[in-house]
C-alpha cells in the first residue's frame, strides 16, 4: 500500500496549503464579525453572555475590553502569529460557543443556523493540528 505525504508530492503541499489559508480566511471572517459585535452593539454581547454563558452583570465597558481583546487575537489568528496560542484559543472559543448553545440543538429546525458552528468547529480543529503546514501568508512559517 502506497502511501503519499506531502513532502513526496509538492503538488499536494500547495493544495493543503492553499485550502488551510481558505478555512484561516473564512474562520478569521466570522471571529471578526463576532468581534465587531462587541463594539457595534455590545447590548448584544451582554445578552449573550446572559443566555448563553450565564454570565450576569456585564456592561458595555466589559463588552469592549473583550472585543479589544478578541480583535488582538483574531488578526494574530488571521497572520498566523504563535500559531499553537492563537489558534488553540480560537478552538477553544468556537467549542464554547458551540457547546453552550447545547438547548438550540433540541430545537433543530426553530435553530437551523446554529449548526452551522460545527463545520466551523471542525474548520477550527483542522487548523489547529495542522498549524505547521499552514505556511501561506502566515508571519511565523
Amino acid at each position: 500500500m502506497s502511501t503519499t505525504t506531502t513532502e513526496q508530492n509538492p503538488s499536494l503541499q500547495i493544495k493543503l496549503q492553499w485550502s488551510l489559508l481558505f478555512l484561516r480566511l473564512s474562520v478569521f471572517i466570522v471571529m471578526f464579525v463576532w468581534t465587531l459585535d462587541k463594539f457595534v452593539n455590545p447590548g448584544h454581547s451582554i445578552r449573550i453572555f446572559e443566555k448563553f454563558y450565564n454570565i450576569s452583570g456585564s456592561n458595555e465597558m466589559i463588552a469592549y475590553v473583550l472585543g479589544a481583546l478578541q480583535l488582538v487575537l483574531v488578526f494574530a489568528f488571521l497572520f498566523g502569529v504563535k500559531k499553537r496560542f492563537s489558534y488553540g484559543l480560537i478552538l477553544l472559543m468556537h467549542a464554547g460557543s458551540t457547546l453552550s448553545a447545547y438547548a438550540q440543538y433540541f430545537d433543530a429546525f426553530n435553530n437551523l443556523l446554529f449548526f452551522a458552528a460545527w463545520p466551523m468547529l471542525a474548520a477550527c480543529a483542522a487548523l489547529y493540528f495542522l498549524r505547521d503546514a499552514d505556511t501561506k501568508f502566515t508571519l511565523d512559517k
